[in-house]
């Protein structure tokens, strides 16, 4: 691979259907009581440090992997548009990317997009691989925390 190559960004896209009205989806990741209940890929944990949802705030946290390893995160929203689209630069060096959330009304729920803008790597086929699934295991953890917490409150 030349250097022009390895300089590219690469983008990775990961969509799911959620049988839960937008802003109710919204909600899951915009109130970080909520969040903390389903994000990360399967067997994680978090604990939140920080969390400012608005154009400048911080997001702080350790996730807590399935094998006892603290990972420390950082990320800055860059824009907050409710309920429609959260954009935030995720800040650590080895895989700094922009991450955008699109929420999309559907007829029968919300259609969540995550378009990720990694900037250079090595292997952006190995990334992909790694990212594509972690992303559809977040997406099972919010698709039955959503079916879970409105059992538990029908009136969302």
């Amino acid at each position: 691979m030349n250097p022009d190559e390895r300089a590219a960004e690469v983008e990775i896209v990961s969509t799911r259907v959620l049988g839960a009205p937008r802003d109710v989806v919204f909600e899951a990741f915009s109130d970080p009581d909520r969040l903390v209940q389903w994000w990360g890929p399967a067997g994680f944990t978090n604990t939140f440090s920080e969390f400012d949802l608005r154009p400048g705030g911080a997001w702080r946290f350790v996730m807590h992997g399935p094998d006892g390893t603290d990972y420390e995160l950082a990320k800055d929203f860059v824009e907050v548009v409710r309920p429609e689209r959260i954009v935030l630069q995720h800040l650590q060096p080895m895989h700094r990317f922009r991450m955008t959330m699109i929420f999309t009304e559907q007829p029968r729920g919300t259609e969540l997009t995550w378009r990720m803008l990694f900037e250079a790597t090595e292997d952006p086929r190995a990334l992909e691989r790694f990212i594509v699934e972690a992303n559809e295991q977040n997406f099972d953890r919010l698709e039955r925390y959503l079916e879970t917490s409105s059992r538990e409150n029908p009136a969302r």
